[in-house]
């Protein structure tokens, strides 16, 4: 499923995913990603369909069907809707009507139908946020997951600002971080950095600061180089798209040295801290050799300077 893509009206980023986990969030648009252009039509989906959309690690579907059941329910606290240019016209609606889970068939399914009034969000779209489904789904933190959704609402013109307001609303901070901005840059900032780093080439993150006593955040803007407006978001394989990703976290001029080592290691899949590891042992082992060499060098300075004494 690595070149499944997920399309669809850009209102849907304006709804805060609240208290959704990565799992949720991967679950929710591994559904969305096949329920574009569908109409009202009930769309089914086996379960094994569904882990694999997702990329599901546990295997008991009793587990499973917690999940779903868990995702529903919250996508149900949630208001949908969609507002004219002006502002002036708005429209709120659930997103689904039908969310059946059968898990006593032989082979158990979901079957999702949606909601009459949210059709416009998923059908005939005239414009649009589109991505790679793989790209979404592999990130591990939900602040990567909400920066990434709304950052490529912005892809071709390389750029986005988000009011203090909107950031903390869309992205389900914390309150008790409004006034903590360490907080803000260690558990939100942070992983958005490094998950997002590999797949926005030169992305920088900025706090704008407003008029007053201290200085206060008032917003946040993201830059990146652009893309083209027919750039496609399949994957170029395996091989390429981790050459890639390196590349961009390499050449990005943001990032700590740590943080590249910890990039690195989400795009690796390895462990957290084995690239500082392997980095640190190799910086150790160079200066090792250059300790080692020197000593040589004045070894052999030493017995041709002996040497030359005899003769």
């Amino acid at each position: 499923m690595s070149n499944e893509l997920i399309k669809y009206d850009p209102e849907l980023n304006t709804i805060p995913l609240r208290k959704f986990t990565p799992i949720e969030m991967n679950l929710f648009f591994s559904i969305i990603s096949r329920m574009r252009d569908k109409g009202d039509q009930t769309v089914r989906f086996s379960f094994e369909q569904l882990k694999d959309l997702s990329n599901y690690k546990p295997t008991a579907n009793n587990r499973f069907e917690d999940d779903i059941q868990r995702t529903y329910e919250k996508l149900m606290g949630l208001h949908f809707g969609r507002r004219s240019k002006s502002g002036l016209n708005r429209e709120m609606f659930v997103m689904f009507t039908k969310f059946r889970i059968v898990g006593e068939a032989d082979s158990p399914y979901i079957d999702i139908e949606v909601y009459k009034d949210a059709l416009p969000l998923l059908n005939n779209l005239d414009t649009w946020v589109r991505y790679a489904l793989a790209e979404f789904r592999d990130l591990r933190s939900s602040y990567a997951k909400t920066a990434f959704r709304l950052l490529k609402g912005f892809r071709t013109t390389g750029y986005a600002f988000l009011s203090k307001e909107d950031f903390f609303e869309l992205l389900d901070i914390p309150k008790s971080y409004w006034k903590k901005p360490g907080d803000v840059d260690r558990y939100v900032l942070k992983p958005i950095r490094e998950e997002l780093t590999p797949l926005f080439r030169g992305l920088t993150v900025r706090k704008k600061y407003g008029k007053g006593r201290g200085k206060p955040v008032i917003g946040y803007s993201f830059s990146w180089k652009s893309e083209k407006k027919d750039a496609n978001d399949f994957s170029k394989g395996q091989f390429q798209d981790e050459r890639q990703k390196l590349f961009n976290i390499e050449h990005n001029g943001e990032l700590t040295e740590q943080e590249k080592w910890r990039a690195i290691d989400k795009v690796k899949g390895l462990t957290l801290g084995s690239t500082e590891k392997q980095a640190l042992a190799n910086k150790q082992a160079e200066h090792d050799k250059k300790i080692l060499d020197q000593a040589r060098q004045e070894m052999l300075a030493e017995l041709r300077k002996g040497s030359g004494n005899h003769a």
